[in-house]
C-alpha cells in the first residue's frame, strides 16, 4: 500500500520597513495570526515565515525586528546597510525569500492592506495561479487630491501602452518560478508593479478594501509620489519623448507657414512688427525647448544609472534560516546573496 506524502508550500511574507517602530508590533501580531491560521488549515508549510526588510531605518525598527526574531520562529529579518528606497528594499526581500520559499507575498508594514486577504492569495496559488494581484475595491477613503492624481496616473500609464493593474500597489503573491524570472530583469530604475505583469504566467486578482494606516506617518509624501510616478512613466514608455518629437515637427510646420506669411506681408508692405507676438513666440518656443531637453535629460539620466551597474542594495545583517550575519553585496546581474 502506497503512502501519500502531502507537501505544503512554504510561504514567506516580505515586509519592507522604514521607520516603522510604531506599527511593527501590531504588524507582527496580525501576520503571526495569518501564518498560524494558514498552517492549521493545512494551506502552507510549518516552515513559513515573515521576512522584514529594514531599509536603513533611523528609529528602533531593526531593534524590534531582532527582538521579534528572538521570540518567534516565524519572524526573520534583513537589514540593508543604508536606505535604498522602497522598491529596492522590496526586491531585496523577494530575492532573498525565493531561495527557500515556494511562494512569496509582499505587503507594506503600515497594515493598510488587509492581511486577511493573504488567505485568498494562497487559495488562488493552490488553484494554479503564479501571480495574484491585490486590487483595491475603491479609493473612497483617499483625499480628493490623492484619488484624482492616482486615477490620472493609472490612466496615463495605460494610454502610454504600459500594462499595469488599476489600483494595484505592491500587495501581491508571486510563485518561486516568477521570482526566478524577475531576477533576470537587470533594471536599476525599479517599478515593480510595471515589471511583474511583463513576466506573464497565469495570474488573477483578488479585491479588498484598503484601510487607514494603523499608526505612524506615511512614508510616501507628495515629492516621493511624483518621483515614483515619473520613474514609472520614463522606465516603461518612450511615448513622452516621441510626443516631444511630434510636437517639434508640428511647430516646424507652423513656423514654415508663419515664415511664408511674414514674407508675403513684407512683399506687400503690410507687415507690422508686433512686440507682443514676438515676445510670446520667444517664451513659447523657449518653454517647449526646455520641456524637450528636460525629458531627454530624464532618459539620459536613466541610461547613466543603468550603465554603471551599481549594486541595488547591500545587506548588513541576515536573520533568515541560516541565522548567520554577514555582509553581502548584490550586483544587479546576480541579485541574490551568497547566503542562499
Amino acid at each position: 500500500m502506497e503512502t501519500r506524502i502531502v507537501v505544503y508550500p512554504v510561504l514567506t511574507i516580505v515586509v519592507p520597513c522604514y521607520n516603522e517602530e510604531e506599527v511593527l508590533p501590531e504588524t507582527v501580531f496580525q501576520l503571526t495570526n495569518v501564518l498560524q491560521t494558514l498552517i492549521s488549515d493545512k494551506l502552507i508549510a510549518t516552515t513559513s515565515s515573515v521576512l522584514f526588510v529594514d531599509d536603513g531605518s533611523k528609529d528602533a525598527t531593526w531593534t524590534l525586528i531582532e527582538r521579534f526574531h528572538a521570540s518567534s520562529p516565524f519572524m526573520t529579518g534583513l537589514k540593508l546597510a543604508k536606505n535604498a528606497g522602497h522598491q529596492s528594499a522590496l526586491l531585496a526581500g523577494l530575492m532573498k525569500a525565493k531561495t527557500y520559499s515556494d511562494c512569496v507575498v509582499s505587503i507594506d508594514a503600515d497594515l493598510q492592506d488587509d492581511t486577511n486577504v493573504i488567505r485568498e492569495f494562497i487559495v488562488k496559488f493552490h488553484e494554479g495561479y503564479d501571480i495574484v494581484y491585490g486590487i483595491r475595491q475603491d479609493r473612497s477613503a483617499d483625499t480628493f487630491f490623492k484619488r484624482a492624481t492616482a486615477q490620472g496616473f493609472y490612466k496615463l500609464m495605460t494610454s502610454l501602452g504600459v500594462k499595469i493593474h488599476y489600483n494595484h500597489a505592491d500587495f501581491r503573491l508571486m510563485s518561486k518560478r516568477t521570482l526566478e524570472n524577475l531576477e533576470k530583469f537587470q533594471e536599476v530604475n525599479l517599478f515593480l508593479r510595471g515589471m511583474v505583469p511583463l513576466l506573464g504566467f497565469p495570474s488573477t486578482q483578488v479585491y479588498y478594501d484598503r484601510k487607514e494606516r494603523f499608526a505612524g506617518e506615511s512614508k510616501y509624501p507628495l515629492r516621493k509620489m511624483l518621483a515614483f510616478a515619473l520613474d514609472g512613466i520614463t522606465s516603461f514608455s518612450v511615448t513622452p519623448i516621441r510626443f516631444v518629437t511630434l510636437m517639434g515637427f508640428l511647430l516646424f510646420a507652423l513656423s514654415v507657414v508663419a515664415g511664408l506669411y511674414a514674407i508675403v506681408g513684407k512683399i506687400l508692405g503690410a507687415n507690422v512688427t508686433g512686440w507682443t507676438s514676438l515676445i510670446l513666440s520667444v517664451w513659447f518656443i523657449g518653454g517647449v525647448q526646455l520641456l524637450a531637453l528636460g525629458l531627454i535629460g530624464e532618459y539620459i539620466g536613466k541610461i547613466y544609472k543603468e550603465v554603471k551597474q551599481r549594486p541595488l542594495f547591500v545587506i548588513e545583517k541576515d536573520l533568515t534560516a541560516t541565522g548567520q550575519e554577514q555582509e553581502t553585496v548584490h550586483p544587479p546581474s546576480t541579485q541574490v546573496s551568497s547566503t542562499r
